[in-house]
């Protein structure tokens, strides 16, 4: 996960949400723009980036949907051939 966010900000939302994945905070936003995902706003937009063993991208989903986000990356990463650890 990506966030515009410092990291101290990035520190507490994992703690609150008992996150057990790594983020990497761009609050200079330069990972954002790199990706094109930085919104007008200056937030980046929420998109699932799919990237292979060898660093390409595989895939792209920007129609995130928060409440089966979990159940759509399984699908995708199924659709893909990654197998899941």
């Amino acid at each position: 996960m990506i966030s515009v966010d410092p990291p101290e900000t990035n520190k507490a939302f994992a703690e609150q949400e008992h996150a057990d994945f790594p983020m990497l905070s761009d609050p200079s936003k330069a990972t954002a723009t790199a990706y094109g995902v930085l919104g007008a706003s200056g937030m980046a937009n929420r998109w699932t980036f799919y990237i292979g063993a060898d660093g390409k991208i595989l895939a792209i989903d920007k129609q995130i949907k928060v409440a089966t986000s979990g159940e759509d990356i399984v699908a995708k990463l199924k659709e893909l051939g990654i197998k899941q650890r």
